[in-house]
Parts: C-alpha cells; structure tokens; sequence
C-alpha cells in the first residue's frame, strides 16, 4: 500500500472529518480502485492512425464489460466508473441483512439482458462479514454469469469477509485497498448525508 491510498483511507476513517473531506477522499480511493478493476478487463490490439498521418498499434476494451452496483453503498462508486468508461451499462442490486441474523436477502435486482455474456465489475465500499456480497454473486449466477469473470471492487475489506467469499466462490476476484479487522461501516451514511 503506498502513502496516498494510506491517507484517503485516513480520512475515510477519521471520525472528525467533515462530509466534504470525507467524499472528496472516499471518491478519490473509488477511482484507484476503478481504475485497477479497468486493468482486469479484456483488451484487444487495434491500429489508428494519428493526426500527423502514423499508424499507432494500441489496444481498446473488448465489448462485453458492465458494471453491477449493491445499493445504496455501491451507488457511490457508480460515478467513479462512469468517469472512465462513459458508456458503460450498470446495473443494480438491493440487499438488504438482518440486524440480528445478518442474513441478506434480495429486494431487487436489475441487470443487463446480456449480463450472461459480460465481465461485471460488481461494485460494494465496505466488505464485512461477506455475506451480502456472496448473496448478489448468486443472483448474478442465477443470471448466467460465470463467477470468474466478477470482479468485486471494494474498498475496505475485513479478513472475515474476504475469506468467506473466497470460500464460497474460489474463482471470483476480488480488488481492494485493505484488509483489516475493523470496517468503516459508516461509510454510506456519511457518503449520502445521511448520518
């Protein structure tokens, strides 16, 4: 981890950082993250020609990626997405745990009709007891997607949380700048305004 993913988690965790500070950080960490998930896409080599007349070989995503947000968290790093891929398709999940049980349970869900065919970028800040994510991973299967073509940018993760998706889906990735035991559960209270 360097220095300035340390300090946006910082202030992401600083109980007397104002909402500005608090969200000018947590979407900078959001397009860090975004940006690594980018780098685990498919690309393929194309040719275009430059505005003095040369061929330049580069490479261009490969057609098929979209983005799935868990609401109302993972709303927040729809932006950061869209920022870099301005035409990319997001769908969307609500999940919802039990206070004391912490089961999760599916209110809605709605994705792409070709999501099957897609590399998603399934998007949820705060990772913690795993069990939300590992219940919209079954949605998606139940859609037909494969769950190593997911991959979960998250980002704070606690080992539990990590471990128990990996557990119940060994071929997913996951993407994350920390593992640690305590979680800012507060993230999306703080993010919305809502705190």
């Amino acid at each position: 981890m360097n220095d300035q993913i340390r300090e946006l988690q910082t202030i992401i965790r600083d109980k007397t950082a104002s909402r500005g500070d608090f969200v000018f950080s947590a979407d900078r960490l959001i397009r860090l993250v975004v940006e690594e998930g980018l780098n685990q896409l498919p690309y393929t080599e194309c040719t275009v020609t430059t505005p003095t007349g040369y061929k330049y070989e580069g490479v261009k995503f490969e057609k098929g990626n979209c983005g799935v947000s868990i609401m109302r968290s993972g709303e927040a790093m729809e932006q950061g997405l869209r920022d870099c891929c301005r035409s990319i398709r997001i769908g969307k999940i609500l999940i919802q745990s039990h206070e004391e049980t912490q089961r999760a349970k599916v209110y809605y869900a709605k994705f792409p009709p070709d999501i099957h065919r897609r590399k998603v970028l399934l998007m949820y800040p705060i990772l913690s007891t795993g069990n939300t994510v590992i219940e919209a991973v079954k949605v998606l299967i139940e859609h037909g997607v494969q769950p190593n073509v997911i991959i979960l940018l998250s980002l704070f993760s606690t080992p539990h949380g990590a471990k128990s998706i990996i557990q119940e889906f060994p071929d997913i990735t996951i993407l994350t700048t920390e593992v640690h035991p305590v979680a800012p559960t507060h993230f999306g209270q703080k993010y919305f305004g809502t705190d």
